[in-house]
């Protein structure tokens, strides 16, 4: 309670104003949005570790590569992953892979390009394509350059190549 003369008044605590909340939220939002930014986690991994990883690291988290092309006169290593990924791994922010994206009726399968989405009656499977991750080793065996490329381009209904 405050006096002020003869009359009494309750003080209250005021609220943030609302810039402040504003503020935190746009803060919040853009943590948000950074943190899904990137694309796949290979590429962000392969990223960050350009001349630091070693042929080991990334065998410990690829696994044995598909192809490893050693020459024998000395010169850069060069591994193949073979990996099956999805649009909505690929392109994380397109709106298109927001949505619940294109499905296909198909049977459940077993392979690794089509995983079975649970439905009420029937089952969906995500469309998968095959991308090519190639990886460039200097004589150290440390990480010197990688791409990520499909394994065969995707075409369009007219038959112009999709990117």
């Amino acid at each position: 309670m405050i006096r002020n003369g003869n009359s009494f008044r309750v003080a209250t605590r005021r609220q943030p104003s609302s810039p402040v909340r504003w503020s935190r939220l746009a803060v919040l939002l853009c943590l948000l949005l950074l943190s899904g930014c990137g694309g796949p986690w290979r590429d962000t991994y392969l990223n960050k570790g350009l001349q630091k990883l070693t042929q080991s690291d990334i065998e410990e988290k690829f696994g044995p590569p598909s192809t490893a092309k050693t020459p024998v006169l000395g010169g850069d290593t060069v591994w193949t992953y073979r990996v099956p990924m999805g649009d909505r791994e690929v392109h994380p922010w397109d709106p298109s892979s927001l949505a619940a994206g294109k499905k296909t009726k198909a049977p459940p399968s077993p392979s690794p390009f089509g995983k079975s989405l649970a439905g009420n009656d029937e089952p969906y499977r995500e469309p998968l394509y095959c991308y090519r991750y190639t990886l460039s080793f200097d004589e150290q065996k440390r990480l010197k350059d990688w791409k990520r490329e499909e394994c065969v381009p995707r075409t369009s209904e007219d038959g112009t190549v999709v990117q």
